[in-house]
């Protein structure tokens, strides 16, 4: 007899793919008439499936236990990072490493100091009872920019009509880069406090000395500098081997397009077997297999890896949206006061990368004027790596302990942690998700106002704006039939023609006309 089966698995399944299928029917409207973000809608999606339906449970997908939970979302987004950071790798142009090092040092080193040291002085002076060197931790999870919320602005209709393309890939080389090198400002402050704080208590050796022999010697040493040796090597190895491959005949179309993905999972295994940073691996092995630009030329028409990015996207932030702790913003036993929380957000979004990007523009050739440095300061988004390393932070602090209990100032550190890194996390999602369609209401708003103020009976040739005089002087100029009097060159011959421009379009301000070319009919002069 049929019977109905209501476990997790096919709860889960039916509403991923219920959700993706319905968002698959007005994906292009969304994207690309309301110009709204994946991310953006697949945390609304999380949040109603977990929230409203109880359709989603991750506590009970991990056995109702916090520390599983934190490990399976620990693993989800190695998963999703590593294989974006690897598809950025091979999306940018062949050794734009060499090429740019200058712009990109400057965004990794000050750049990334900078935003690191600004997030955590506004920790510092917003989160009551925290000190500065705690302050240091929390900000360490959020300085990197996000690889994945970056590719949903930097690709797609609007990037094309707005953004340059050398600040494209700018933004998508610093993005994949800092991500992997978070681990030094993260465990600077985790290593003093384990050794340090409370006088070291619990650890067989105390002291600032330890604590700085394992940052430099296990961090730099062995997370940092090996993981770029072994993306160096396996990025190379598998360049050669794609080569030879394809030399023969041996490889077909669909696996050549899959390679990149592969190569991630693969890296993300040996790395977590070894020890490693395997997000800096992913995307030093993704720049290395398009070294001479020859895999991204081949691929740059495949729609696999944009598909794939869209399922990873709606997957990992669908997720996103269902584990966040919506209600510790509010109920956290006072221990952040939620307008806190909220000032903390929109400062941190405002402050923490523009001074540093504005100090650094003129050493950073993608910055050609105003506009630019604004957006590449603004432009800092905060998504899956900030919760990566907030779980990597998560489970250090779990294993410091005293008596087999975590230890009072890692657990207060834990609760800070969880409670200000998601929360940044969301503003960030929601406030540079609308900014894009925010923009655009703000731009045809301002003209349709500017049409209404020129066209309606009442306003007509009334200086509405404040500069009024200035553009019909301006009008004059440029519309000037007298020719060199107008002191602007005069166009070719073939198109040069004779316009003459009516009273009323000049008090309404109107500078659209339709000039034809001589032959249309049109009194051409010099003919």
């Amino acid at each position: 007899m049929p019977t109905i089966v209501l476990s997790n698995f096919n709860i889960f399944c039916a509403v991923m793919g219920g959700f993706v299928t319905l968002y698959g029917l007005v994906s292009h409207f969304a994207k690309e008439r309301l110009y709204m973000s994946e991310p953006l809608i697949a945390v609304c999606a999380g949040v109603l499936f977990m929230h409203g339906t109880k359709w989603l449970r991750p506590e009970e997908y991990t056995l109702l236990d916090p520390v599983n939970l934190e490990a399976t979302t620990l693993a989800f987004t190695r998963l999703a990072l590593g294989v974006q950071l690897v598809l950025a790798g091979v999306q940018i142009p062949g050794k734009y490493l060499k090429r740019e090092w200058k712009s990109l040092a400057m965004l990794l080193g000050p750049g990334m100091t900078g935003m690191w040291v600004a997030s955590s002085l506004l920790m510092w002076a917003l989160i009551p009872n925290l000190t500065y060197l705690h302050a240091l931790a929390v900000a360490a999870c959020i300085t990197p920019t996000d690889p994945v919320l970056s590719n949903s602005i930097v690709k797609g209709k609007f990037a094309d009509q707005n953004i340059p393309i050398d600040m494209q890939n700018l933004i998508i080389a610093e993005s994949g880069a800092n991500d992997g090198l978070g681990y030094p400002f993260l465990f600077f402050a985790l290593y003093i406090i384990k050794y340090v704080g409370h006088h070291g208590d619990g650890q067989p050796q105390t002291g600032g000395g330890h604590a700085m022999a394992y940052w430099f010697g296990e961090t730099w040493g062995y997370v940092i500098i090996m993981s770029v040796f072994y993306g160096i090597t396996l990025g190379y190895l598998a360049h050669v081997a794609l080569r030879f491959a394809k030399a023969r005949k041996w490889i077909d179309h669909e696996n050549s397009v899959v390679y990149p993905v592969v190569l991630a999972l693969f890296i993300i295994g040996t790395c977590g077997i070894i020890g490693t940073d395997d997000l800096l691996a992913c995307f030093v092995a993704g720049n290395v297999l398009n070294w001479n630009d020859e895999y991204r030329l081949e691929t740059e028409q495949d729609s696999f890896q944009p598909t794939l990015d869209m399922l990873i996207n709606l997957a990992i932030f669908m997720w996103f949206g269902a584990v966040c702790p919506w209600s510790g913003f509010v109920h956290n036993h006072g221990r952040i006061p939620f307008y806190r929380l909220v000032v903390l957000g929109l400062l941190i979004l405002v402050f923490r990368r523009l001074p540093a990007v504005w100090l650094m523009a003129r050493k950073i050739r993608q910055c050609h004027n105003l506009t630019h440095t604004l957006f590449m300061g603004y432009f800092g988004p905060i998504g899956v790596g900030a919760a990566f390393y907030l779980h990597v932070a998560m489970e250090f602090l779990h294993l410091v302990q005293v008596d087999r209990h975590v230890r009072e100032d890692a657990e207060d550190l834990r609760e800070v942690l969880h409670l200000v890194v998601w929360f940044v996390i969301m503003c960030s999602i929601v406030i540079h998700g609308f900014s894009v369609p925010a923009g655009k209401l703000a731009f045809y708003a301002s003209r349709k106002v500017e049409l209404f103020a020129d066209n309606h009976p009442k306003l007509k040739g009334k200086d509405y704006y404040g500069r009024g005089e200035e553009r019909r002087k301006s009008l004059k100029r440029n519309m000037s039939v007298s020719g060199p009097q107008s002191g602007l060159p005069l166009p070719p011959k073939s198109v040069r023609v004779h316009a003459t421009l009516p009273d009323a379009a000049l008090e309404s301000g109107e500078s659209e006309l339709s000039l034809l070319p001589s032959h249309a009919g049109t009194r051409a002069r010099g003919t």
